[in-house]
């Protein structure tokens, strides 16, 4: 690892300053894999600017929303009573994402910024990556694609978004809330990952210096039941093969609402409209879940190494919007 400034700010004007005026110089927090990145020789500022003991952790809540800090950790959310509560989707992911050890340090806002985890972006031997080297192609269309993407990849990159918890956020549509020279923004989660297209380099709508401060999560509204549901090689430690977040809220056995994230399937968190769509006003069956499923992959984009996951992802779907539907009923 090459040499660096380390530098720690006490006020978030101080860092977010620090960084803006600087292109060598990055952020320092938990969960983005800064240090490993730097280790491997993917990523080489020459200064870090230490973020983790500015005043933004912290839970509160509000009417109508829970406002987490950024610094807050993975662990710290899971253990919000009004989480369990009000959020249990929520709280699965967050419980499901990682070891006890990684959810002690890593943060949410670090979780939410966390690069791809693709092998060949991670291996800077690999000179083929658009993401780590614009330009320069793809070696994850022609090599090893299993944990790769199916929506929203492009001819330039097939990256996957590997967070857990960003899966129920984009469902529930949070909203990130930021600090940049100019003052703050909120930007919802939505509107805030960009897919690859012709830059995959670019991931988010964030500007260089540019930090998240804060996280508001939606509460849903009472008696709205809700399901996380990971599908991964092992039971511990591992990303999702696919994964679904589907929060419902019912009138008799008539779906009045739904929202339904994807994940282990998308480039970017993804927010599957087209099977909400699908879902609302109609009846709790197994064909329309498997309509709704359906509806969610349309459009999909496969390779021989992720052909498997559409019909994946479609069951994992039916089988989450099954036991949602079935704890409404008990």
């Amino acid at each position: 690892m090459r040499p660096f400034e380390y530098v720690r700010p006490a006020e978030t004007e101080q860092a977010v300053a620090a960084v803006t005026a600087d292109p060598r110089t990055s952020f320092l927090a938990g969960g983005t894999t800064q240090l490993d990145l730097m280790k491997d020789g993917v990523l080489e500022p020459e200064r870090l600017v230490d973020i983790t003991r500015l005043p933004l952790k912290g839970i509160m809540h509000a009417d109508s929303a829970v406002h987490v800090g950024a610094l807050t950790t993975m662990e710290e959310l899971a253990a919000d009573p009004l989480l369990r509560e009000r959020l249990p989707f929520v709280r699965e992911a967050l419980l499901l994402g990682a070891s006890t050890q990684l959810r002690n340090m890593a943060t949410i806002g670090g979780n939410l910024l966390q690069r791809a985890r693709c092998r060949y972006f991670r291996d800077p031997t690999v000179a083929a990556c658009n993401k780590r080297s614009p330009g320069s192609g793809c070696a994850a269309i022609h090599g090893i694609q299993r944990m790769h993407a199916v929506l929203g990849t492009s001819d330039q990159c097939i990256a996957l978004h590997a967070s857990d918890v960003a899966v129920p956020f984009v469902a529930l549509n949070v909203t990130v809330h930021i600090q940049g020279t100019d003052g703050p923004r909120a930007v919802p989660l939505t509107q805030f990952y960009r897919e690859p297209g012709t830059t995959p380099h670019i991931e988010n709508v964030l500007n260089h210096g540019e930090l998240i401060t804060e996280v508001e999560i939606p509460l849903l509204p009472e008696g709205v039941r809700s399901h996380y549901l990971k599908v991964r090689d092992r039971v511990s430690y591992e990303f999702a093969l696919t994964s679904a977040g589907v929060a419902l809220q019912m009138d008799g056995d008539t779906v009045r609402e739904a929202r339904i994230g994807l994940g282990g399937v998308g480039t970017v968190p993804w927010r599957a409209w087209k099977a909400e769509d699908v879902l609302r006003g109609a009846t709790a069956s197994t064909e329309n879940f498997r309509a709704a499923a359906e509806a969610a992959l349309e459009g999909a984009r496969t390779l021989p190494g992720t052909a498997f996951k559409v019909e994946l992802a479609k069951r994992t779907l039916v089988r989450t919007l099954e036991t949602v539907v079935a704890g409404a009923s008990s």
